[in-house]
């Protein structure tokens, strides 16, 4: 990797690259954490060649913010970038940019879309930021560059440069990244003591509650602002800056969301001002993830919904319920007159859980089956019940009746060749036998259960997949749009990482 602090011999390296070849550009303030990263990495899937800089822009810091205070870690920057397989940094100092005089020439925004969000409170800071944005963005002369949405009203405003000022370069939102919490990152989480940080959590805590009550057809601007902050009055050490609702590219206030709208948020947590955003659609996306029995759906799909701020509809839960119940009357498996009759008057329920760490809540006929439903012997029988036509088409009808607004991720057997022909993003999620056998013996431990054996759990496995594929009734394929996912080797972070990026690519493309 290229260490360069001169925008001459920048410019001298990256003319010898082919004019065929793709340049992806990553513009950060250094103090890389793993949002920053995450654009890195999509940079270097992306490109032929990726330029990272590291700048410390003084011209977007106010009279009493923190600049000087800024974290500033340019070797360990170093490092992280060249481990991800960037070839050039550049890190120029003030006077190299030709920021330091105080007559600067200043690229000045729509003056629309700087007095609102952030542009309230932080003066001058958003005619600093496309000030260095052009800057650097003419220095490097990229095909692509990437932003995080977590900066969302500096996305558009950078949008709307490039497209005023006929710059030749497309601009790419990334989605915010989150630790396990929820808090959005950013270099400044480093400033929150423990209790801080576990404060912070109700930015985005109170912003996914405005989202469900968005999702469940809540419009009202005024209704969505008071959800969220309702949420941050409850801890008092959080101090509420704003909390707005805009039209996402042109930043215009909006009463009543029609299309589209970004519910974005500020607040000081102790000393720290942090930042928060959630983009909410009318039609939003549906995500469908197909696969074998013990592939990890269920478990991906919950992350990934969690991430995207979408519905996870866990319709394997679905299932099992029904099998619960059919077992519960004593009803034989196989037969289908009375498993007709019985789940015409059944009333399924499912709740979203308050956590990752939680499943679905699950009641059939108002009792709370959640549990119930996990065991090995309605794991045995969920198969066959599934493959019969009529509780095949009471639940498919169901899923599709909950997914009429979109916002859902799902799984399932035939969740995208069956339930959802045109769902946007359809993956195809995947493991060997013995790795999804592995993975089934330790959930049967931790629920307390030590009877079976692991050449016992690949046989079932085996059975299971041949059922599935060989059923007369949409039986288990993939889908020809469904993009492939083999989870052999991979935490279940990196493949949830995996799903969010080809999630990101079909956002992009669209």
């Amino acid at each position: 990797m290229f260490l360069f602090k001169n925008i001459q011999k920048l410019q001298i390296e990256l003319s010898k690259i082919d004019k065929s070849k793709s340049i992806g550009f990553v513009p950060t303030m250094g103090a890389l954490h793993l949002g920053h990263q995450s654009l890195i990495k999509k940079a270097v899937a992306e490109n032929d060649l990726v330029v990272v800089s590291i700048f410390i822009n003084p011209l977007q810091f106010g009279d009493n913010e923190d600049f000087d205070q800024y974290p500033r870690s340019l070797e360990a920057d170093s490092q992280i970038c060249e481990a991800l397989g960037v070839k050039v940094l550049f890190a120029p100092s003030i006077e190299e940019m030709g920021v330091s005089q105080a007559n600067t020439t200043l690229v000045i925004p729509p003056p629309s879309m700087i007095k609102v969000l952030c542009g309230k409170y932080r003066k001058g800071h958003f005619e600093g930021v496309a000030t260095i944005v052009t800057k650097l963005l003419n220095i490097v002369r990229p095909t692509v560059a990437y932003f995080g949405q977590k900066d969302a009203q500096q996305l558009a405003i950078i949008r709307r440069l490039v497209k005023d000022l006929y710059l030749n370069v497309t601009i790419k939102s990334c989605p915010i990244i989150r630790e396990e919490s929820g808090l959005a990152l950013s270099s400044r989480n480093q400033y929150l003591s423990p209790q801080q940080k576990e404060d912070a959590t109700f930015l985005s805590k109170s912003l996914s509650k405005a989202q469900q009550a968005f999702n469940l057809g809540e419009t009202n601007t005024n209704n969505l602002l008071t959800i969220v902050e309702q949420g941050i009055a409850k801890i008092p050490t959080l101090k509420l800056q704003y909390t707005e609702i805009v039209e996402p590219d042109t930043l215009k206030p909006l009463t009543k969301i029609t299309k589209r709208g970004l519910l974005a948020i500020a607040c000081y947590v102790g000393g720290t001002r942090l930042i928060d955003n959630v983009i909410l659609e009318l039609k939003q996306p549906i995500i469908a993830i197909d696969g074998p029995a013990g592939a990890g759906k269920s478990t991906i799909s919950r992350r990934v919904a969690a991430k995207l701020g979408l519905i996870y509809l866990d319709t394997g839960a679905m299932y099992r319920a029904i099998t619960w119940l059919i077992m519960q009357e004593n009803i034989d498996i196989n037969n289908q007159e009375a498993i007709s009759s019985l789940i015409q008057t059944a009333n399924l329920e499912l709740l979203p859980a308050s956590d990752l760490q939680t499943p679905t809540t699950v009641k059939i006929n108002n009792q709370d089956v959640t549990m119930a439903i996990r065991t090995s012997e309605v794991s045995a029988k969920v198969s066959v019940i599934a493959s019969q036509a009529a509780v095949r088409e009471k639940l498919v009808q169901l899923q599709q009746e909950w997914a009429k607004k979109g916002g859902l991720v799902a799984e399932g057997r035939d969740i995208g060749t069956n339930v959802f022909p045109d769902a946007e993003l359809k993956i195809f999620l995947t493991a060997s036998v013995a790795e999804r056998a592995r993975r089934r013996f330790l959930d049967l431990q931790n629920q307390g259960e030590d009877n079976i054996d692991m050449a016992t759990l690949q046989q079932q496995i085996e059975q299971r997949d041949y059922l599935d594929s060989n059923r007369v009734l949409s039986p288990l394929q993939k889908a020809d749009d469904a993009i492939e996912v083999n989870t052999d080797g991979l935490t279940i972070a990196e493949v949830t990482d995996k799903i969010l990026n080809l999630y990101q690519q079909t956002q992009s493309n669209s």
